[in-house]
């Protein structure tokens, strides 16, 4: 259901950058520093526990196009890297803490999002909103030193903001903006390695632990940016 509300949202969205068309346009390139900050939640199998993610701080780029005076479609680009572990899972099937922090490594996430934006300048103070669709790549996965592999399913994700632009001259300004992206995956945690040898019927079981997590970032961010 949530693949095809996207997709709904989708063709909307670029039906009305169409129409918009032909109308003024212009260009908006912005640096920003961003902050990435999960709002973890799931389930994981078997060994149960919470998922968690680090934050993450990175530069950020965005290019925005104006379709008329008020309506713009942007899109933003970066990456970021976060830590992984779990809490609070039980582990005595394979003789250690009912309740243990597994580390499982680090995880690099590539969301490009694309938003389709309303503007109201009031002078120099120009606020948006915004909403639209993000495509979450999650690559250069790292097990870490306890787990034997895991693997990370890529994601459609609903994205919405609020912003400003503050106009310093003609074509220079200086931006600030939140997202929230409802970003979930599935993920599958590969622990057969910690099989113990008088237990080997626990292989099947510890190499495919499936896990569902809810990631929903807030990113925050602050930069400067130029019109042309």
């Amino acid at each position: 259901m949530k693949k095809y509300l996207i997709l709904t949202f989708s063709l909307v969205l670029f039906s009305t950058i169409n129409v918009l068309a032909q109308a003024k346009h212009e260009w908006d390139i912005r640096l920003r520093a961003a902050a990435v900050i999960p709002q973890e939640s799931g389930t994981v199998g078997v060994i149960g526990g919470k998922p968690t993610l680090s934050n993450s701080f990175i530069p950020e780029l965005d290019f925005t196009y104006y379709f008329a005076n008020n309506f713009s479609a942007e899109l933003i680009l970066g990456t970021t890297k976060h830590k992984v572990s779990t809490q609070a899972s039980d582990l005595s099937a394979i003789g250690a803490s009912s309740s243990a922090d597994v580390n499982l490594g680090k995880v690099w996430l590539l969301p490009p999002t694309l938003t389709f934006q309303y503007h109201l300048p009031v002078g120099n103070f120009k606020p948006y909103a915004g909403a639209g669709v993000n495509y979450t790549i999650f690559y250069n996965s790292d097990a870490g030193p306890v787990v034997k592999g895991i693997d990370y399913k890529n994601k459609f994700a609903f994205a919405a903001q609020l912003g400003f632009d503050y106009d310093i001259s003609k074509t220079v300004f200086i931006n600030a903006d939140v997202k929230k992206l409802l970003l979930s995956t599935d993920v599958v945690v590969d622990a057969s390695n910690l099989t113990p040898a008088n237990n080997p019927s626990l292989s099947p079981v510890l190499q495919h632990i499936p896990a569902h997590v809810k990631i929903d970032p807030w990113i925050i961010a602050v930069g400067i940016g130029k019109r042309f």
